[in-house]
């Protein structure tokens, strides 16, 4: 089950909502509501967040993306559609109800900071617990805990007006983890930091998300953080999803020419992976077999190497064209000594700007495994160079051949 789902919710400004829902229903463009005294700033979108995913919202202003955020925890009540957290839908719950889902299940993390300034740091981050009750020692305790997470050990006595913007929005973190709820929304949380310390919250967020695994609803405006943070992206635009998907998905895949327009100047090296260049491996060779199989793998695919794989398909090394021949005129039957187990494989999450150096300096093509070092596929330089080119899609597994016989 998702962790959190939302079916057709929309969010409707002025009077006649009713009748701007049911048009928006039949297919209307919201903007052509304004002649009904209505503005849609959330039109019918829907979609899922899984358990320990980071789900990113992204639009320019004016998109409905800080809208959307306030009705997943209950402070804007759409005007028709869904919210569920753990399959319970909270657009039907009181007042009371919807105070204890934000004390128990959903914390959030606000743009600019919302830090009480006659608390100090450590009474701020402990404020989701002492409004839950939770014991002075425990939930100092836990604050302690969490300020050390976010890097602010010896700080707890320091008041907000004593810190950096960075370290104040360190604090509203810390608070919103020392709540242990399992779900955190992020509205345009880094926007209001320095570019520099905006990337040094992102390097904490990542980190801190690889301990905990909170399931995370983040909103930004930025293209390059969206890509950096989500596990998915949902593009908003008036109000609606232009689309839904990874970053490569996104890039790689524009559902619509908004879409395309808005991903033209991002730097696809930074966001392809090694997993979305590679190609099925063709020349591949037991290693259990001899000599002569090899070569005649190599022949067969015209390639100068071949990747010795166990019965399990995990990658033991690379057999070259030419050791092999001799061990063919030597009679030799076995591959022992041959296998050049030096090869280095790449996860498939390594990002094209860190494939350069390697398939420039590796006679055949860069490997690709996974964690068990099974292969997975491999990336030959004339790949890389195309999928820069975005003409990943047109490429044959000939680019290999002509890969390796150009190295020959």
């Amino acid at each position: 089950m998702s962790r959190l789902r939302v079916q057709g919710v929309s969010k409707i400004f002025g009077r006649r909502s009713a009748e701007a829902l049911r048009q928006i229903g039949q297919g209307v463009d919201p903007a052509e509501l304004r002649r009904l005294g209505a503005t849609a700033a959330v039109a019918d979108v829907s979609f899922e967040v899984e358990d320990g995913e980071i789900f990113v919202v992204m639009g320019l202003s004016g998109s409905g993306k800080s809208t959307l955020i306030r009705m997943l925890n209950g402070i804007l009540d759409p005007t028709g559609g869904t919210v569920e957290i753990d399959g319970v839908d909270i657009t039907k719950m009181s007042g009371k109800e919807l105070r204890e889902l934000r004390q128990q299940k959903v914390s959030m993390v606000f743009q600019h900071f919302a830090l009480f300034p006659h608390r100090t740091v450590l009474e701020n981050a402990a404020y989701g617990l002492e409004v839950r009750n939770v014991p002075r020692q425990e939930r100092t305790e836990k604050a302690r805990e969490f300020l050390g997470y976010v890097g602010l050990d010896g700080w707890e006595d320091r008041y907000p007006d004593q810190l950096s913007g960075g370290m104040q929005q360190r604090v509203g973190l810390a608070r919103a983890l020392a709540a242990e709820t399992d779900i955190l929304l992020m509205d345009e949380a880094f926007s209001a930091l320095d570019p520099l310390i905006r990337r040094e919250m992102q390097d904490l967020l990542l980190d801190l998300q690889g301990r905990l695994s909170k399931t995370i609803v983040f909103i930004t405006h930025d293209l390059n953080e969206a890509m950096r943070l989500g596990d998915r992206i949902a593009m908003l635009r008036g109000g609606q999803v232009m689309q839904i998907g990874t970053a490569e998905d996104i890039l790689t895949d524009p559902a619509n020419d908004y879409v395309a327009q808005f991903v033209a100047d991002v730097d696809r090296t930074r966001v392809l992976t090694a997993r979305s260049v590679m190609e099925p491996p063709i020349s591949v060779v037991d290693a259990n077999g001899g000599p002569r199989a090899a070569v005649r793998v190599m022949r067969e695919t015209q390639s100068a190497a071949a990747f010795a794989l166990t019965r399990e398909r995990r990658l033991l090394g690379a057999v070259l064209a030419g050791p092999a021949a001799q061990a063919v005129r030597e009679g030799r039957t076995d591959l022992d000594g041959l296998i050049d187990e030096d090869v280095q494989p790449v996860d498939p999450d390594t990002t094209v700007a860190e494939l350069f150096t390697r398939c420039a300096e590796s006679p055949f093509p860069v490997p690709v495994a996974d964690g068990d070092g099974k292969l997975l596929g491999v990336i030959p330089r004339v790949t890389l160079l195309a999928a820069l080119g975005n003409l990943t899609g047109g490429l044959s597994g000939n680019t290999q051949n002509e890969e390796v016989t150009a190295d020959a």
